[in-house]
């Protein structure tokens, strides 16, 4: 074979070698491709089955879940039914505690008031018995002279012979001037001595009724005192059960609190959140307002409150002079029974180691320091100084809260207004004498001191 031949014959070998290699090779790349989608295939067939398990496949995620029997239904709704109902028992018993502490706090303001007005009352009674005592012993003294002068001129009259029979002095006369003088001696002396009887029979009477008038007092001032005692212990004993009620509430409060708290998130996890807020806004009682200010008091006055002002003007600069002398003492205890127009002092039961003010303690200080006096309690100051409307309130005027606002012997609380809807005040036992916004709840009126 030469050599042409011969190349021509390796050339188609190499040709045909290099044809089954390509084969071969797209053989291999085949075997690949189709391997890596068998790996790919197998691959999402174990995500399919996983998302399968998580619930993440459409089907499941959208499926609803399986339905409580009946009996479940009605017993969750029983379980929430009585968390309810305890914690509306745990919030009545809160609020009737509470309303409790704040009745018998007021009673206690009505009893210390009561205290002082009898107290106040004994001290005039005092005062009228030292002064009818006085006038008494005067008339005495009078009388004693008066007589004495009786005594006097009748002695003289004797030493004179004017007291003998008139006939007898006119027959001794030595002449006609003579008898003349005589006789009108003798009318003198007559009527000279009439007088002086006269005089004394007047003196007597007076004395007699000084001295009525003075053992009366004596006697009155006496029974006022025993009632300044018996009303002090009276209201020691109505505030001792005012501060026990008050120990006992703080004691149970806590407690009670927990519990309601307990409750209100089992209910919650039963019912969810908006139907258990619904659940404990029914069943929740409404708590009474307590006497005391309320926290946030609305500023204007109500319709027809207060009667029409009786009181002037009054005095601006005494007014300011009484509401800056308060405002001296902010931040001072609030001591039962303390206080007065000398200053702030140690009260009695709770407030006997306290030096400080209770209400009308305050008001009465401040308008002694213009130089005005006023009452020591609350109801004495309304009844006894003129009266305001409480569409003219003015600053420096004395606003008064009672438990029946149209009987003023319920008046237990008594403030200074500062205008501007605010009054100055020592408001209970606890707090400090402070400024508050004016409430109207229990409003009884308002008087001016300055007037």
């Amino acid at each position: 074979m030469d050599s042409g031949t011969q190349s021509s014959s390796q050339r188609a070998r190499t040709r045909a070698a290099g044809k089954h290699a390509a084969q071969r090779n797209g053989l291999r790349i085949s075997g690949l491709r189709i391997g890596g989608l068998r790996v790919a295939g197998r691959m999402l067939a174990t995500a399919i089955a996983v998302a399968v398990v998580l619930g993440l496949t459409p089907s499941v995620a959208t499926a609803s879940p399986r339905r409580p029997s009946d009996s479940q239904i009605q017993k969750a709704r029983a379980s929430a039914d009585a968390v309810a109902k305890r914690i509306g028992a745990l919030s009545g018993q809160l609020s009737a505690a509470q309303g409790a502490v704040d009745a018998a706090e007021v009673a206690s303001a009505i009893a210390i008031d009561s205290y002082q007005a009898t107290q106040d009352a004994f001290e005039a009674a005092q005062a009228r018995s030292k002064a009818a005592a006085a006038t008494a012993a005067q008339a005495t003294a009078d009388l004693g002279v008066a007589r004495q002068d009786v005594v006097d001129f009748a002695r003289r009259s004797y030493m004179d012979g004017s007291t003998y029979a008139g006939a007898a002095a006119l027959l001794t006369a030595g002449d006609p001037a003579q008898f003349i003088e005589r006789a009108a001696l003798l009318e003198a002396a007559g009527s000279h001595r009439s007088d002086v009887l006269d005089q004394v029979r007047v003196l007597q009477v007076q004395a007699q009724k000084a001295d009525a008038v003075a053992r009366t007092a004596v006697i009155e001032a006496d029974e006022l005192k025993q009632q300044a005692a018996e009303e002090l212990t009276y209201a020691q004993a109505v505030e001792s059960d005012a501060r026990q009620q008050a120990a006992t509430l703080s004691s149970r409060k806590a407690e009670m609190t927990r519990q309601l708290a307990s409750a209100q998130r089992q209910l919650r996890a039963l019912v969810g959140a908006r139907e258990a807020a619904d659940r404990i806004a029914r069943a929740t009682p409404a708590r009474p307002k307590p006497a005391a200010p309320p926290v946030a008091p609305p500023v204007a006055p109500p319709v027809a409150v207060g009667n029409e002002s009786q009181a002037g003007d009054g005095s601006a600069d005494a007014s300011q002079t009484a509401i800056d002398a308060a405002l001296r003492y902010l931040g001072t205890p609030y001591s039962w029974g303390g206080g007065g127009s000398g200053g702030p002092s140690v009260g009695w039961a709770q407030g006997a180691g306290t030096v400080g003010f209770d209400c009308s303690g305050l008001t009465q200080y401040a308008y002694a320091q213009a130089g005005i006096r006023i009452p020591r309690n609350s109801r004495a100051q309304y009844s006894e100084l003129p009266k305001v409307a409480a569409g003219d309130l003015q600053a420096g005027d004395l606003v008064f809260w009672a438990t029946n606002p149209s009987n003023p012997s319920t008046i237990h609380h008594v403030a200074m207004y500062m205008g501007n809807g605010k009054v100055v005040h020592a408001p209970r036992t606890g707090d400090v004498v402070k400024v508050s916004t004016m409430w109207w709840r229990g409003y009884a009126g308002a008087v001016r001191p300055s007037a």
